[in-house]
């Protein structure tokens, strides 16, 4: 089965989603600097659910790139982390027009957690359909910074009963752990391009 449809719907997804959120944004109510910095919160949560939106776009298309073949199952399992994914215009705008009221930052938090879980069921079920000693199996390993990020997901929804704000500092830390892109899967893809150039 051929990947070409599967990456092209989910990049207009992704393209879609990010549009909502933007255009979901509201402009300052007058025209000097006051006016600019009481939205000053709500661009600061639309720039990172931003960021994380451009961290699974970026981590699904170097994920795809190195997939050799899927399968049915590939695309359900696609399907379930757009889903989540399709969730953060929503929770981005309830959380902003709450002002970070626990129980919005909570459920914001808890998107991305199961979008990072919708996301390893992903990443397991091309594995379970690619060819004996796949590149893609080589490159991912233990996936140590997944699991770190889970775990960061976590930890910021439990601090939401405890101090809003440093929850939303731990969804950062997370954003800015993937911020350096994830170079396991094109490192391995270079390395098998070359011997094959120099027996050339």
């Amino acid at each position: 089965m051929s990947k070409t449809r599967l990456e092209a719907f989910s990049d207009g997804v992704m393209a879609i989603l990010i549009t909502i959120m933007v255009l979901e944004l509201r402009t300052p109510s007058g025209s000097d600097v006051e006016a600019l910095r009481g939205i000053l919160p709500s661009l600061g949560i639309y720039a990172l659910s931003f960021v994380f939106l451009g961290i699974y776009w970026n981590n699904h298309h170097h994920l795809l790139h190195a997939t050799e073949r899927v399968s049915g199952a590939v695309l359900w399992a696609n399907l379930h982390l757009l889903f989540w994914l399709s969730l953060v215009p929503f929770v981005t705008r309830w959380m902003t027009e709450t002002g970070l009221a626990q129980l919005p930052t909570a459920i914001y938090g808890c998107v991305f957690l199961l979008a990072a879980v919708g996301y390893w069921i992903l990443l397991r079920t091309i594995l379970a359909c690619q060819p004996p000693g796949s590149k893609l199996a080589e490159a991912i390993g233990s996936d140590f910074k997944g699991n770190i990020s889970v775990l960061g997901y976590v930890l910021g929804v439990a601090l939401t009963f405890a101090d809003r704000r440093l929850a939303v500092a731990m969804f950062g830390l997370v954003a800015l752990m993937w911020l350096v892109p994830d170079r396991r899967i094109e490192s391995r893809l270079s390395e098998r391009a070359e011997p094959s150039k120099s027996s050339a």
